[in-house]
């Protein structure tokens, strides 16, 4: 049995605009040691299916229908105090910004204990012990002196550590990652990446890695989901999809990561702008931004396909 398994989930928000289809029907597994990376543009609905594992989503956001278990136990649905135990305690969550995520009036070893605290059965001398384990797990330096310092007092590097140390704190079974290395510059994320497998190997933990850059997850992913609109379009190996790609979406992304062959030329980005999560069309929502677009396209959407043991698309041009 997986470690997690997502099945046809739809979130949505309810504004005074009408209802916006943030996530249409994503389904997949997880394993444990397992890491599944999940890529798309911005707005692709990547962020709100991490928050909806986690139920942590805005007043407005609700999971309309759907199943998500952990363990073989439904989460959708589950009361507060359920959730209170999985967050922290089975999954936890590493935000995207480490700049905004720390409170600035609390120092890191506060923060720290605070989250150990809430969710073990330690004392406030064993939280201390355990803050400063994960700081050094993380390799910041001098953690006995560093827990009694202030966000301010860390780069921006230094920061996204320890928002891994606290999201590590409780041992949880699956971290997720929601584009940890986006503020950061391309030395330090490097040293995120490289952070992050050393401790997956260590801990022998499930990672979700949330990211629009393909770089990423080719370092550090076994499996992979491609969403666009809200909705899966493609999935697979990492093998799978960066060398049999077969939605044209996905051939989209990889076309406009720039290469040394590249140097001198163009990017060829992908013409036109994500949909409306408002009015979505009746067919292929990515149709109208497709090159290789056919009249089915627009009247409807393809199905999911089985193309390999591991590997499926929605695309109609794997249907022909």
């Amino acid at each position: 049995m997986a470690l997690l398994e997502v099945n046809d989930l739809h979130t949505s928000f309810f504004t005074d605009a009408g209802e916006v289809k943030a996530v249409n029907g994503v389904s997949f597994s997880l394993d444990r040691n397992e890491v599944l990376g999940i890529v798309g543009e911005s707005g692709s609905g990547k962020s709100v299916t991490a928050y909806s594992i986690m139920q942590i989503l805005a007043s407005t956001g609700k999971i309309v229908s759907g199943s998500i278990k952990l363990d073989g136990e439904e989460l959708v649905g589950a009361p507060e105090s359920v959730m209170n135990n999985v967050r922290g305690n089975k999954v936890s969550i590493i935000f995207q910004d480490p700049m905004t995520s720390l409170n600035p009036n609390y120092t890191i070893g506060k923060q720290l204990m605070e989250a150990i605290l809430l969710h073990t059965d330690r004392n406030k001398e064993q939280a201390k012990e355990r803050a400063i384990e994960m700081l050094r797990l993380v390799n910041v330096n001098e953690p006995e002196k560093r827990i009694k310092q202030y966000p301010y007092e860390f780069s921006g590097g230094m920061r996204q550590r320890v928002m891994i140390a606290m999201a590590l704190a409780c041992e949880p079974d699956i971290l997720i990652a929601d584009e940890p290395t986006t503020a950061l510059d391309v030395t330090i994320q490097a040293n995120i990446l490289e952070l992050m497998k050393d401790i997956q190997k260590k801990q022998g933990i499930a990672i979700i890695m949330i990211a629009h850059d393909l770089g990423v997850v080719a370092q550090l992913c076994d499996k992979v989901i491609v969403m666009y609109a809200g909705g899966v379009c493609e999935q697979g190996t990492a093998d799978d999809i960066f060398y049999h790609p077969a939605h044209e979406y996905t051939k989209g992304l990889l076309a406009s990561i720039p290469t040394a062959e590249m140097a001198g030329q163009k990017l060829k980005p992908i013409s036109g702008t994500p949909i409306d999560l408002l009015n979505m069309p009746k067919g292929c929502p990515f149709a109208p931004r497709c090159d290789a677009a056919m009249k089915v396209c627009i009247r409807q959407a393809a199905d999911m396909k089985q193309i390999s043991e591991t590997h499926k698309a929605a695309c109609w041009m794997n249907l022909r």
